[in-house]
């Protein structure tokens, strides 16, 4: 696992090759397109294209979850969810995304709730730092979460810094449409 400079600002990972399909799509090209999404839309296998590449390319990520405005799990990096790479021991809470996704959205709710009674604006980013790792949560579009379960020693910085890319390049394409066809592709891999 490599670790990155704490003096060195993290390099942005490259934009998966894309072609157009229809108007504003994209999605990977070719070999970059995740196995087993052939059924997906573009949309959605841009998604888990970037999901994929969060998890390979930040050292310390045990689990990662993007939960919709309602708490149902939308994408996860738990193999045997996504059914995109073979079943491998799962890591995070208890094991499971699903776990990770409850936590994400529990966590968005209180602390949108605390902002509201303290006149703060927008929750942006939520960090809890334990003993055994750290818990990111970062909100993406209308009400949408990006959550991130860490290990203790992973880089705060990092972590935040892709997180943000992400929720950048995923905010502008997770429409209703993708997130129901997101929600059934979750409920079809159980």
């Amino acid at each position: 696992m490599r670790t990155p400079s704490s003096s060195a600002k993290p390099a942005a990972p490259a934009a998966p090759a894309t072609s157009t399909a229809s108007a504003g799509s994209t999605a990977p090209a070719g070999p970059t397109a995740p196995a087993g999404s052939a059924g997906l839309s573009h949309e959605a296998r841009n998604l888990h294209w970037l999901l994929t590449n969060l998890v390979e390319e930040v050292p310390g990520l045990l689990s990662v979850a993007v939960v919709s405005s309602d708490g149902l799990l939308l994408l996860s990096s738990d193999p045997g969810r996504n059914a995109e790479r073979p079943a491998a021991k799962p890591s995070g809470p208890k094991g499971s995304s699903a776990d990770l996704a409850t936590i994400v959205s529990g966590l968005g709710s209180l602390t949108i709730g605390a902002a509201k009674l303290m006149d703060g604006g927008a929750v942006k980013q939520t960090v809890v730092a334990m003993e055994e790792g750290s818990l990111f949560v970062m909100a993406i579009s209308d009400g949408s979460l990006l959550g991130v379960h860490a290990t203790p020693d992973c880089d705060m910085s990092v972590v935040a810094y892709h997180m943000a890319l992400f929720v950048g390049r995923a905010g502008h394409v997770l429409t209703p449409e993708l997130r129901s066809e997101l929600r059934q592709s979750m409920e079809s891999a159980r």
